[in-house]
């Protein structure tokens, strides 16, 4: 029964990734099957024959979810071994093209993923059903973003893969009622210099003042419902993310809350030990070299 429940989950969660309605059949169909319904049943349901449903399960018993794969017929093996895909997941997880004789190329596309796939395990493989392949991998086609070079790699993945992925799981059991990523960032207020038509040999005079005004802003968004709270302050001290934190036990004033902090200095403050009495805290890792959580396990 536990097997089957974790069947159908992995089930569920590819029938919500992809956006092919016949793949997306073919999850459902099996799903189905475990469920207890008969081909026949399903057939109705799906508006196929008995004996398709029955080539849709026969292709999952052999092949499992890369089985269904829309570019083979039901029952064609997969095309790489699991040992393949996972070498191929390490790759695009830490290199990039460039780091594999892609001269001048820093970002995978399909059809050099598909290159590389050739070029390493000789199999040749089209881009509709790499596309597929990484889907099942967990993997997505997102846009690139800037590392700080000091961060530390595995630390970095140690909390994607351990530590966050454990707080999620609290989350979904309901042991951790509200999930927070915390950061902080200041806006000075500069007016911007821009090319204009003036008379030649003079230049247009901006107003200045002398000094910059700004604001510090406090800020943490939940993991669940993505909503934002955030706190304006003249400095970002100690003083002023107490206020901060305070103003959190207001917006969330029941439940257990998790709070991730990156690595600056103020959320190291011995200040904060006395406001902290009621908070566990525990290290783990994040966007920089270290950073904390905090769990309120007061209620």
């Amino acid at each position: 029964m536990k097997m089957s429940t974790e069947k159908i989950d992995k089930l569920n969660a590819s029938m919500r990734e992809t956006s092919n309605k016949r793949l997306y059949e073919r999850y459902l169909a099996v799903r189905l099957r475990f469920e207890g319904h008969s081909f026949e049943e399903i057939g109705q349901l799906l508006h196929r024959t008995r004996q398709m449903i029955s080539l849709y399960w026969q292709a999952y018993q052999k092949g499992g979810l890369e089985g269904l794969e829309l570019d083979h017929s039901p029952g064609q093996p997969p095309k790489l071994t699991d040992e393949q895909r996972n070498q191929l997941g390490a790759m695009l997880e830490q290199k990039t093209p460039a780091d594999v004789d892609f001269e001048a190329r820093h970002t995978w596309t399909l059809p050099l993923v598909a290159e590389w796939i050739k070029m390493t395990f000789d199999v040749t493989m089209s881009v509709r059903g790499i596309s597929a392949m990484l889907g099942r991998m967990n993997f997505s086609f997102t846009k690139a973003t800037y590392s700080l070079v000091k961060a530390d790699a595995d630390v970095q993945a140690l909390f994607r893969k351990q530590t966050f992925a454990q707080l999620k799981k609290q989350v979904e059991a309901e042991e951790i009622n509200h999930l927070l990523f915390e950061d902080e960032s200041m806006i000075r207020s500069y007016q911007a210099l821009q090319y204009n038509w003036f008379p030649r040999g003079r230049q247009r005079k901006v107003p200045t003042y002398g000094k910059h005004e700004g604001a510090n802003l406090f800020g943490v968004i939940n993991y669940e419902t993505g909503q934002v709270h955030h706190r304006e302050e003249e400095k970002a001290d100690v003083a002023a993310f107490v206020r901060f934190l305070e103003d959190l036990l207001c917006a969330y004033p029941s439940g257990k809350m998790a709070l991730i902090l990156d690595n600056s200095r103020i959320h190291h403050a011995k200040a904060l030990q006395s406001f902290l009495k009621n908070i566990l805290v525990y290290s783990c890792s994040f966007y920089r070299l270290t950073a904390r959580t905090l769990i309120r396990w007061k209620a």
